[in-house]
């Protein structure tokens, strides 16, 4: 999807979400996950800043398998997100120019799990990707996507 070798490349958007994640896991990256989870899926990479010019910039993670468990512990309890839609080989390390980086690779939801949320209330911990940003979605979306559950 991404050449992460050329990452300095890329800008966020509606597929790419980038997190620096120096001080752990960011609490942010569960509105991004659930986003695109619900919308068109999307790959977050830790370990690379956005400048103020909306480029990314490499910065490296100190123990980045640290970050990795820390994620698949997480995204496995239901009281943090309702679904685990990824496989064994979303969340991976790469080596890149200026250190190491953690690529989840988030598919869109099957529609049976639709909407993926955080917590326990799925009508304040639904979110949708528009742009570069997460936003909470709207009762109407919510609805749309349970009805797409029974089809």
């Amino acid at each position: 999807m991404f050449d992460f070798s050329h990452i300095h490349q890329y800008k966020e958007n509606n597929r790419l979400e980038a997190k620096l994640a120096t001080g752990g896991l960011p609490r942010s990256i569960w509105e991004t996950y659930s986003a695109f989870a619900n919308s068109y899926g999307g790959v977050i990479v830790l370990g690379v800043e956005e400048l103020p010019d909306k480029s990314l910039r490499v910065q490296g993670l100190l123990n980045p398998q640290e970050l990795v468990d820390q994620f698949l512990a997480l995204v496995n309890n239901p009281a943090v997100v309702s679904a685990n839609i990824l496989t064994e080989e979303s969340v991976h390390i790469e080596h890149v120019d200026g250190g190491d980086i953690v690529v989840i690779e988030v598919p869109s939801a099957p529609p049976n799990l639709l909407p993926v949320y955080l917590g326990r209330d799925l009508y304040t911990g639904s979110y949708r990707r528009s742009g570069d940003g997460d936003y909470h979605c709207t009762l109407a979306e919510i609805n749309a996507m349970l009805s797409s559950r029974s089809h």
